[in-house]
């Protein structure tokens, strides 16, 4: 569940990690500062750009995620060939897990376990990537400064920051490569300009021409794996007997799954038949950040209390509802979670 709400990781260089008092004064400046504001009608343009550039073309790098106190490394190769997209990421740190992406079609493999997992996936917002879930609402919500140049990975960078409108949603700020409009970092900003969550590349080349039998090559054996194919079927919250209408303004739905409540990686449950619970998934978006929904069947055994929790920019809320558990999980301000809380109903 974890890993499908955190679609969009967000990343930091060792670097920054190490200067990050520093840093924190120059996020906080930056807020304060009279960088040039970007005219409506161009901010989709450079967010767009920046998109476009993390689709359509080839790149590979190390990329190192700083969140909640927490650092993590991954090596990512993408590569284009016409309309089809491939895509490689593994794990530097902790297990070993390799993710290959083919256009929509996702294996994630843990080879130490013997387990693969295949997955059809809408692209939503990932890494480095924006405006997946319909960037038209961003100009209304936030506010976009350009604020100069610097360097990062070895690269001249334009930087941008995306300011809210609001007190519903973080600030961003961005770092697109001059030449090519790739994201190279990005941080999540909290309301005193607090880096919450960042990330970077620390090396990165663009324009690579890998071997895709390289890029395929952890889920050409699969021989002796267990591989899950979880079954995930479009829905609406309103079939499942739910409803919620955001009271936060420009979120939208963007996608609503329903699939097993336990998850293919969970033990198996021992023998007797019935029908398995179903867990219903709703993704909403402002066109920059999510707001994602779980609900599923309540049980005292594995739903012992409610909960909130906060690590780095994503804030977590659990607890019963009639006759169900639901989570909620967002890249927003505490408040703006609460209000999807609030928003949700069961139907008679």
């Amino acid at each position: 569940m974890t890993a499908t709400a955190r679609a969009r990781i967000s990343w930091l260089t060792l670097f920054w990690v190490a200067a990050l008092p520093v840093h924190l004064a120059h996020a906080q400046a930056a807020l304060n500062s009279g960088d040039a504001i970007v005219e409506k009608r161009e901010t989709k343009a450079w967010l767009s750009r920046i998109q476009e550039a993390a689709s359509k073309r080839s790149y590979q790098g190390t990329v190192v995620v700083s969140s909640g106190g927490a650092v993590a490394s991954s090596r990512i190769t993408h590569y284009c060939e016409g309309r089809d997209q491939f895509e490689r990421i593994d794990s530097l740190d902790g297990q070993t897990r390799h993710v290959v992406r083919h256009n929509e079609q996702v294996h994630t493999v843990w080879p130490q376990r013997r387990i693969a997992m295949v997955e059809q996936r809408d692209q939503l917002s990932s890494f480095p990537g924006l405006l997946q879930a319909g960037g038209d609402r961003v100009p209304d919500f936030y506010e976009l400064r350009s604020a100069g140049q610097e360097r990062v990975a070895g690269r001249e960078a334009n930087v941008l920051t995306l300011r809210p409108k609001d007190a519903h949603r973080y600030g961003y700020r961005l770092w697109a490569d001059k030449a090519t409009g790739l994201l190279l970092r990005t941080e999540v900003l909290g309301d005193r300009g607090n880096v919450l969550e960042s990330a970077a590349f620390s090396d990165v080349v663009i324009g690579v021409h890998p071997s895709i039998d390289t890029l395929l090559q952890p889920i050409r054996k699969l021989d002796g794996f267990r591989v899950l194919q979880p079954a995930a079927v479009a829905t609406r919250l309103e079939n499942e007997g739910w409803s919620l209408s955001p009271k936060v303004p420009g979120f939208q739905m963007v996608s609503c799954v329903k699939r097993p409540a336990d998850g293919p990686l969970r033990a198996q449950s021992s023998p007797g038949g019935g029908q398995e619970p179903q867990l219903v998934q709703a993704v909403y978006s402002d066109g920059i950040t999510y707001v994602t929904v779980f609900i599923e069947p309540y049980s005292v055994e594995r739903h012992p209390r409610a909960m909130n929790t906060a690590i780095g920019a994503t804030q977590t809320l659990m607890h019963r509802q009639a006759d169900a558990w639901v989570t909620l999980m967002g890249d927003v301000p505490a408040p703006t979670l609460r209000l999807f809380a609030e928003a949700l109903e069961r139907r008679k």
